[in-house]
């Protein structure tokens, strides 16, 4: 008999009385298939293997969800069987069995699954979807970019054989249909429920970047529906369990069952209790929602911000078995996962952010999300110097942003992987070559993104070359008198501590720039740091100065690999830190001004080094 889950979290329920008992975990982005819904044809830049969780930092999260209440994991990819240590890795999950674990599964190409089948059965593998969009071989290739149909079939017939002999397997195989390409299909994919105990799932096909999805492509579930009743007339509905996200039919007679996941047509996010863990640690709780917090992060400052690798993991159940036999002081952290209750923090205020439902289909289309690849398979920290009551106060509008990440304070906002699109911001001379900023302007110099009819428009980078970047850019906020400064310094301000939180809404808002200035290109940041200074006298009333004018000094410099420059993301990160001192100190000085926004430092890229005497 399975034990029963724990009582369950209020960390993993939302706002919408929501249980999030389901937990996917991407162990890895790589996979041996190309699909063409699933990843563009040239494949995606992978992750640095240090981003990417570890094998004991994998069984910390999972045990830490299962003792919240979820019961059902499932590990993803890319494709999970190309992850070296897979069989160990199930076998450890499958360990938390009496913790409440109950279902323990995967979702594969099937590739190479046969190799491995029989080992993951003994880790306690209970369920494997499958993805199999034709069964044509030639037609396989196509699809895949890559041979191995045959492959594919061995897997799926030694399920089917180790399910003869009581494995107890449930087997899903994912059809994800496309118009033209693979919609004649449909038929003899029902055809193998006849004899076969499986459940074949047809997926709507979604959008997401890089797999040039068109609405022209994608053939809905009730059109589906239609050609299926039409050659088995007798096909009825079958009850779905309130958390499926496939609606479920039989045909009379038929072994298997036949499910259709729509979430192009009918979305199912009323009921939704899943929760997602990207390959490099990242939380998502809405796959077609591009908010991610880190978890990686933030459990890693439980080892001085390094990758917890298997030493690293002994050493810390060590220092637990020892706590509990009463060898530590009691104020010693704990061993596993010794953060343990802000890592629950900041995945309850995930999890309460969670909508009601994700965007419609005509919004789904324009959205940018992760390639698929690095999500999870589609068939199927709080580390900086922000103390919580300021966390608190910054109020979900910005607290939904932010993310742990590396640097001098310990916060980052997440970039998505994104394609840069086509252009940036430098004028040029007459040569044609970019000119410094402060000749940017003038008779004969033409702005770079005003066309010849004098509209707006973006300028093509594609020829230009990847070279390291360094903007910085400065201003300041200058107080009226010494009050605001010296409960700044005394940390005494009512909305918190105003310079953490400063520093942390500038980092955000240099990796925000593109969603705020229309005509600058989305590049992946490399680095960002907010520097601010607290200057001049700081009396005790108000008019009361001493050696010189109150302000705080604000310095952002911004570095990155890439085609374009990064002064507007400078700038950008600046102005927004002087802005959040403004509005926390607001109460106090109403007449403090922010002043001298300007770009004091660019270097990279054809025009070289600049910086303001």
């Amino acid at each position: 008999m399975r034990p029963s889950a724990k009582p369950f979290s209020e960390f993993l329920t939302d706002t919408f009385h929501r249980q999030h008992d389901y937990l996917r975990i991407s162990v890895t982005e790589r996979c041996n298939l190309r699909c063409v819904y699933c990843m563009p044809e040239e494949g995606v830049p992978l992750s640095p293997n240090r981003e990417l969780l570890t094998t004991p930092e994998i069984v910390m999260l999972s045990s830490l969800f299962v003792s919240q209440g979820v019961n059902k994991i499932r590990l993803t990819g890319g494709e999970p069987t190309v992850r070296r240590d897979i069989v160990s890795l199930m076998h450890q999950i499958g360990a938390l069995r009496p913790q409440g674990l109950r279902e323990l599964c995967i979702t594969t190409n099937g590739i190479s699954l046969h190799r491995k089948l029989d080992s993951m059965v003994e880790a306690g593998l209970t369920g494997v979807n499958l993805s199999l969009d034709t069964l044509d071989p030639w037609q396989f290739q196509i699809m895949t970019r890559r041979k191995g149909f045959d492959a594919v079939q061995k897997s799926i017939d030694r399920i089917l054989e180790l399910n003869k002999h009581g494995a107890g397997i449930k087997l899903k195989i994912n059809c994800v249909v496309m118009r033209g390409v693979n919609d004649r299909e449909v038929l003899p994919f029902v055809e193998l429920t006849r004899d076969k105990d499986l459940e074949i799932r047809f997926i709507e096909y979604m959008p997401f970047d890089g797999n040039k999805w068109n609405r022209g492509k994608m053939f809905s579930y009730t059109e589906m529906l239609d050609m299926i009743r039409e050659e088995y007339p007798g096909l009825e509905k079958v009850q779905d369990h309130k958390n499926d996200t496939s609606k479920t039919w039989h045909i009379p007679g038929f072994v298997g069952r036949i499910g259709f996941i729509t979430s192009m047509t009918h979305n199912f996010c009323g009921t939704c209790n899943r929760l997602r863990i990207t390959g490099d640690g990242n939380l998502k709780v809405c796959l077609f929602g591009n908010a991610e917090v880190s978890l990686r992060d933030l459990l890693r400052q439980s080892n001085s911000g390094e990758p917890i690798d298997e030493e690293a993991f002994e050493a810390m159940k060590q220092i637990e078995m020892d706590r509990r036999q009463g060898l530590v002081a009691p104020g010693q952290p704990l061993g596993i996962a010794p953060n343990e209750a802000e890592l629950l923090d900041v995945i309850g205020a995930a999890v309460k952010r969670k909508k009601a439902k994700h965007a419609g289909l005509g919004e789904l289309e324009h959205m940018k999300n992760r390639p698929m690849i690095l999500i999870d398979d589609l068939h199927a920290s709080l580390a900086g110097p922000v103390p919580t009551k300021a966390r608190l106060q910054m109020g979900s509008a910005m607290a939904h942003l932010l993310q742990p990440g590396k640097g001098t304070t310990g916060w980052h906002l997440r970039q998505h992987r994104r394609p840069l699109c086509t252009s940036r911001r430098m004028a040029k001379d007459n040569d044609g070559r970019p000119a410094p900023p402060h000749r940017q302007g003038g008779e004969g110099v033409r702005l770079t993104h005003v066309s010849q009819t004098g509209s707006a428009r973006m300028v093509s980078i594609s020829e230009k070359q990847v070279t390291s970047r360094v903007a910085t850019a400065a201003c300041r906020v200058r107080f009226s008198d010494g009050t605001a400064l010296r409960l700044i310094k005394e940390n005494q301000m009512k909305k918190g501590d105003v310079l953490g939180v400063a520093r942390v809404a500038g980092i955000m808002a240099a990796k925000r720039t593109p969603d705020l200035i229309p005509l600058c290109h989305p590049i992946a940041v490399s680095h960002v740091t907010v520097e601010l200074e607290a200057t001049g006298g700081s009396g005790d009333g108000p008019g009361e100065t001493t050696g010189g004018a109150p302000a705080i000094e604000i310095r952002a410099t911004v570095t990155c690999d890439g085609k374009t420059g990064v002064e507007m993301e400078a700038m950008t990160a600046a102005s927004t830190a002087a802005l959040t001192v403004y509005d926390m100190c607001k109460a106090v000085d109403k007449g403090m001004r922010i002043e001298d926004l300007r770009v004091v430092l660019k270097d990279g890229g054809k025009s070289g080094r600049w910086e303001m005497e």
